[in-house]
């Protein structure tokens, strides 16, 4: 079994789901599965959950329980998957978001800016489009999108320009080559914060991560039971802005649509406040340091 991190929130994101025993359930976002082991025990012998991850890795730490359903898939065929097993509507829909523990820790992934490792940063290792082939076949112009879009950099054009120039001469390979070639154009008090933000985007490039959580809340809401919950965990403001805006407002734009009468077209109701980890957590796990949860109910 590999080896993953505490899950981020655990208890609050039970508390967000408001479980029924007899529920159906689905956490689409399984990783080390210990959101999903935690749901499972609340759940009587009439509740289903169902879990799904596209990481490879994630495959190895199915549970088995005849409650429980394994899917390897992103959840942006969260709909497709549940006809299939011929669902018509769910109870509470968990979401943690971004990189794993694992992949984090795993040097091959390419997804740390601390280890070297090849650059990779596929969540789903079957897929053609990887990190390397971001950084070392994208125009110039297209590497500066998403620099800009996916990492909020105000120096997005001269990071394209650097990498660019410097793979004219030599293939970029690995995480640490592409460290050395924006390192100048880091400011040294700022470096990590900055790397982090260069991977980020063109992890998020990688995995198309945006537009899969774009489509993945349209479909949790759709498939949600009146009075089913919605809990989504994010790390970073392009997540969150997201999640709040649809939970807000139904849509990704934040401004709510109404029909004919006047009357809201949102079919969503926030529950509480933004939550987000206290010292303790954070302590024993860095991953939980920028998590944010925010919850959401069928009207």
């Amino acid at each position: 079994m590999t080896q993953y991190h505490n899950p981020v929130l655990l208890h609050s994101s039970l508390e967000g789901l408001n479980i029924k025993p007899d529920g159906v359930y689905v956490d689409v976002t399984f990783g080390g599965g210990g959101h999903s082991k935690a749901i499972l025990e609340q759940l009587n012998e009439n509740g289903r959950l169902f879990g799904f991850d596209q990481d490879l890795d994630a495959s190895a730490n199915k549970i088995e329980d005849s409650r429980f359903e394994f899917v390897e898939a992103n959840f942006s065929y969260l709909s497709q998957y549940l006809k299939f097993h011929k669902v018509r509507g769910v109870d509470g829909i968990l979401a943690d978001f971004g990189v794993s523990s694992n992949q984090f820790d795993t040097m091959e992934r390419g997804f740390s800016i601390r280890t070297e490792g090849p650059l990779d940063m596929r969540m789903n290792q079957s897929q053609k489009i990887d990190a390397n082939m971001v950084v070392n076949q994208y125009e110039e112009e297209a590497l500066s999108n998403v620099f800009f879009n996916y990492g909020e950099l105000r120096n997005a054009n001269s990071l394209a320009r650097n990498i660019v120039h410097a793979r004219s001469e030599k293939e970029i390979e690995s995480t640490q080559d592409l460290i050395s070639v924006v390192k100048p154009l880091v400011p040294k008090r700022i470096e990590n914060k900055v790397l982090a933000q260069i991977f980020q985007a063109i992890r998020i490039e990688v995995n198309a991560e945006l537009d899969v959580l774009q489509s993945f809340l349209v479909q949790a809401e759709a498939f949600l039971n009146s009075g089913g919950r919605l809990v989504c965990i994010s790390y970073h403001s392009l997540e969150d802005r997201l999640v709040k805006r649809f939970f807000q407002s139904g849509n990704f734009e934040g401004e709510v649509k109404k029909d004919f009468y006047g009357n809201p077209q949102i079919k969503l109701k926030r529950i509480g406040k933004l939550i987000v980890p206290d010292k303790k957590e954070i302590k024993n796990n860095g991953r939980a340091r920028s998590a944010k949860l925010r919850i959401a109910e069928k009207k």
